[in-house]
Formats: C-alpha cells, sequence, structure tokens
C-alpha cells in the first residue's frame, strides 16, 4: 500500500473480514446518534471508521518501526490484518532499554491518537457525522493503547515486562518466559472476566463481546506460546558452536567414485567430504542427502564430483562462529553442509545444518 519511512506496509485479505464485521457491529451506534440520515449513510460512515481505525493502527505500527530504525535494526514489513497490525522488525533489540522504547512507541502514539481526537470532538457538535467518528476513534484508540499496554505477550506491555526482567536479571531470556506465561495468564481473564463479569451484575453475557473476547485470548495464548518455543530454542544457543559440532573434512578428487570416496573417509575417522582441486584447494562440498539417496549398487559408478555442491563464498563459515551470530549466517544462506576455515583459511571441517538441528531438537 506504500512506503512511509521506507517500510514496505501490506494488507491482509483478511482485513476485509474484520471491516465487514466492524461495519455491521457499528452501523446499530450511528444510527441511534444519527437518525435523520439513511440506513446507506449509516453504513457508510461506520465503514470509514473501520478504515480510520486501521490508519490508527498503521500509525502504531510505524511508531515501533521509527523507533526500531532510528537503533539500527532492519524493519522487513508492516502488515495489517484481521486483529490489528504486525510490524516485522529482523533484529532484537540488544538492550533492555532499546527494547522497552521500542515496545512503548505504539501505545504511545494509540493514547496520543485518542487525546487528539478527544480535543476535536469537544469543537464539533455530537450529534454530527464528524461528532460522532471523533467519538468512535477516541474511544477505540484509547482501548488500543490501554489493551497494549498490558503487562504479557505478545502485547507491547508485555515487551516491556521482558525489557524490565531483562534489566534486572541480566538475561533476555528469563524476560522472555516470564511476560510469556503472563501472556498466557491473560488469556484466559479476558475470557473469564466477559463471562464471569455479567453473570455476578445479574446479566447474560454479551454474545458478540464473548465472541471477540475469545478471538484476541486465542491470538494472546498463540503468541505467548510462541514467545515460549523461542525462549527455549534461546536456551540452546549456546551449544550451538561451529567447532564443537564440526565434522572432520576428507578431501577427495571430483572423478573418484562415491563408493571409493566413502570406503577413505571411513578410513580416516572423517564424516564429511569435501571436493579439492589438483592443486587441494576446496571447491564443493559433497551433499549428505544425495549420498544417502544413492543405492549402494550404484556408487562405484558415480563421481562423487556429481553429488558436491559449488563452493560457493557464502557457504565458507569461520570455525569460530558459535550461537546467534552462527544461525544468523546459515539462515542468510540455507545449504546442507558448510565449509569451516581457520582465520587463516585452513579448512577446519565441514559443519552439517543436520548437526545443528539435533541440538534444538535433543534428537
Amino acid at each position: 500500500m506504500g512506503r512511509p519511512f521506507g517500510i514496505p506496509v501490506y494488507v491482509s485479505p483478511t482485513w476485509l473480514i474484520v471491516a465487514a464485521f466492524i461495519t455491521i457491529t457499528y452501523e446499530p451506534q450511528v444510527a441511534a446518534r444519527l437518525p435523520e440520515f439513511s440506513q446507506f449513510v449509516h453504513y457508510s460512515i461506520a465503514l470509514l471508521f473501520a478504515v480510520l481505525l486501521y490508519v490508527s493502527v498503521l500509525l502504531h505500527e510505524l511508531a515501533h518501526c521509527v523507533v526500531a530504525k532510528a537503533y539500527g535494526l532492519p524493519v522487513k514489513r508492516i502488515t495489517l490484518y484481521l486483529l490489528g497490525g504486525v510490524s516485522e522488525i529482523e533484529q532484537e533489540p540488544d538492550t533492555p532499554g532499546k527494547e522497552f522504547l521500542v515496545s512503548f512507541a505504539g501505545p504511545v502514539v494509540s493514547l496520543g491518537l485518542a487525546g487528539i481526537f478527544f480535543g476535536l470532538e469537544q469543537l464539533v457538535d455530537s450529534d454530527t457525522i464528524p461528532g460522532v467518528l471523533l467519538f468512535i476513534l477516541w474511544t477505540s484508540n484509547l482501548i488500543v493503547g490501554v489493551f497494549n499496554l498490558l503487562p504479557g505477550l505478545p502485547l507491547d506491555g508485555g515487551r516491556m515486562l521482558r525489557a524490565g526482567v531483562w534489566k534486572v536479571t541480566h538475561s533476555p531470556n528469563k524476560g522472555t518466559v516470564a511476560a510469556a506465561w503472563i501472556g498466557r495468564g491473560l488469556a484466559v481473564v479476558l475470557v473469564l472476566s466477559q463471562l464471569v463479569l455479567p453473570l455476578m451484575a445479574g446479566q447474560e453475557p454479551d454474545f458478540t463481546t464473548v465472541l471477540w473476547s475469545m478471538i484476541l485470548a486465542a491470538f494472546i495464548w498463540m503468541g505467548a506460546s510462541q514467545s515460549l518455543r523461542v525462549a527455549k530454542v534461546r536456551s540452546k544457543l549456546p551449544q550451538v558452536r561451529a567447532r564443537a559440532l564440526a565434522r572432520r573434512a576428507f578431501p577427495v578428487a571430483a572423478d573418484v567414485p562415491l563408493a571409493e570416496a566413502l570406503r577413505r573417509a571411513r578410513e580416516s575417522g572423517a564424516g564429511a567430504l569435501v571436493i579439492v582441486d589438483h592443486e587441494g584447494r576446496p571447491t564443493g562440498i559433497v551433499n549428505e542427502a544425495a549420498v544417502n539417496a544413492t543405492p549402494e549398487p550404484r556408487r562405484p559408478w558415480i563421481n562423487v564430483g556429481s553429488l558436491a555442491r559449488t563452493l560457493e563464498p557464502a557457504l565458507v563459515l569461520g570455525a569460530d562462529l558459535e550461537g546467534e551470530s552462527l544461525i544468523d549466517a546459515m539462515r542468510d544462506n540455507p545449504s546442507g553442509e558448510y565449509l569451516l576455515v581457520e582465520r587463516g583459511g585452513e579448512i577446519y571441517g565441514v559443519l552439517a545444518t543436520a548437526d545443528v538441528n539435533r541440538v534444538f531438537t535433543g534428537v
């Protein structure tokens, strides 16, 4: 839809669902405030509110992204969808202070918009189209701002809580776990409150309100659960060290039969095959999946070079890489195997993606 501040903005087709829902839901309220207009006008005003509400959501997400970019964090895109918007910031802030400010920027904008719309409403007649729109906009932005300040992931308040726990414990992972579990608790409370509170007041729970609370609770629960999964993965990052996971590399010429290359590798105790030229320089890495897919009767008749991937510069990694730096390097250039080299360029070994995956899966 555009690139404000250089950030691509996309609108998911699911937005049409929520736009239709808002239009139908708010039409009776508009009709009650503006009975002199036709039903068509009522629906048009309700639809305009849906559009303006998502413009407000876009400004909320832009605030996150602008602050993130100011800290040098890359932003991939903003997507507006069924339950609001999501900012895809590709790198986590490296300090709790930055985390707090990036997260706080969105609610500040929403609450600021609520204040602006409230002030403008005071300047117009409340029983006019602008008056009705301004009232709905300031109340909805107030709700968005306050809701996002709730201290549980994946809400902005949850990220702010994460930053606080991170600051105290010096562990971003502990902050994630604490905020995610509180997020799960918020999801449960959100649903129960819409069921129990009306009953305590002697009223029947409103179906639409309960439905919306269940949708929001599901969103919060799934987001919190995803954060817990990410925390579990991150807790294992210290175990991901290229040197510790490397396989010994056996150099072999491209025209050597696969069966013979495997025999030599076994005898030397190597776990990977590297193709070298006549001067001994590495030119490719034999793909383990391709080797396993080759039936044994055919292996004496297939040259090992035909199962190798050309050694591109991106497939050569430093043997000292570990943790998130290693994962980022692998993610940027997906492959089954990588050649590990010392700082002087000497071959250290081969890192297989399957071995890295086993660290996280425990297999």
